[in-house]
């Protein structure tokens, strides 16, 4: 193996990258805090409240037809960047990214749940990857602007759900600079076919409010494939849930019936019922059927089916004492 002399020089003193680093920090930090930076965290946070792209005087700039806007805000955000990374190669990126064959990401902004980031697709990448056999609606919504590059892609809409998957609408489309787009994910899904060289593109994204899991569906029929929970906090809850349940926590019934009971995402009210009925059947039914009883609950239905079917199996849960709160 061979060390260049620069590598060399850190295994000895690191001070040189470390004051590097340090300024790469400070002036990212004083970037997002003046001027254009400072205006772009501040729409960030409107967005992620909930506020509408037209009410966000930078960030629907960025996404008008026309506007210079966003080739502005792209160089003013890592220009200085490219510069110092040029002149000191051994700094850090101190802005969150990520790069595979195929895709690199470097968010330029991030605010609560809403983000901003700059895509660079690779096409050489891209043609090593085999075609796509699934497609993923997740509850969000997204905006993009190609900056430059084009490419081959084919939206998928989910036109009709049904118990066993979705019916699909696959449409082709192509991407040149210029192109805006905005998407609901719960509802349309875009898959990259080619990409001639390399597409920059800027997107901005937040999730929506949606107690509803992200779905994956096979593209050849629609069948439901997998499903996941639609926020970070309701996944590490089923997740906790699971764990309980598997570690045989009968302690833990009572906590898992609340679960069940409180409103809150029906997928993670059900993963709780479920544990729970395996760790204290007593308490376990008495949830289900107060569950059951509720007309205006999502759950109440098959909460109600699934009560049928473990008194027709186990007619001694007839006796569980069901509280009257």
């Amino acid at each position: 193996m061979l060390i260049g002399p620069e590598l060399m020089a850190l295994r000895a003193d690191d001070t040189p990258q470390r004051q590097i680093q340090q300024r790469l920090v400070e002036q990212s930090a004083t970037w997002r805090q003046s001027g254009p930076g400072a205006e772009l965290e501040a729409d960030l946070a409107g967005l992620a409240a909930g506020q509408a792209l037209a009410e966000l005087p930078l960030l629907r700039a960025l996404f008008t037809p026309g506007s210079p806007a966003a080739s502005d805000l792209v160089g003013g955000a890592i220009g200085w960047l490219l510069g110092e990374l040029g002149q000191e190669p051994l700094g850090q990126v101190p802005l969150r990214h990520q790069c595979d064959r195929t895709l690199a990401t470097l968010v330029l902004a991030r605010c609560g749940s809403a983000n901003l980031a700059l895509q660079a697709i690779d096409g050489a990448g891209l043609a090593l990857k085999p075609p796509a056999q699934s497609v993923t609606f997740a509850a969000n919504e997204a905006w993009e602007h190609v900056l430059a590059g084009s490419a081959e892609v084919e939206l998928v809409r989910a036109v009709h759900r049904h118990p066993q998957g979705v019916a699909l609408e696959r449409t082709e489309a192509r991407l040149r600079a210029g192109a805006i787009s905005h998407r609901r994910g719960r509802d349309t899904a875009q898959i990259f076919k080619s990409v001639p060289g390399i597409m920059v593109l800027l997107k901005l994204q937040r999730p929506e409010a949606s107690p509803e899991p992200s779905c994956e569906y096979a593209l050849e029929d629609g069948r439901l494939l997998h499903q996941a929970a639609a926020s970070p906090r309701d996944s590490r809850l089923e997740l906790a849930v699971s764990l309980l349940g598997r570690m045989g926590r009968i302690d833990a019934a009572p906590l898992l019936a609340s679960m069940a009971e409180e409103t809150g995402s029906p997928h993670l009210r059900w993963q709780a019922l479920r544990e729970c009925l395996g760790l204290d059947s007593g308490a376990g039914f008495a949830a289900l059927t107060a569950i059951a009883q509720r007309s205006d609950d999502p759950l109440a239905a098959p909460a109600g089916a699934l009560r049928a079917q473990l008194l027709e199996a186990y007619p001694q849960l007839a006796e569980v004492n069901i509280c009257p709160a």
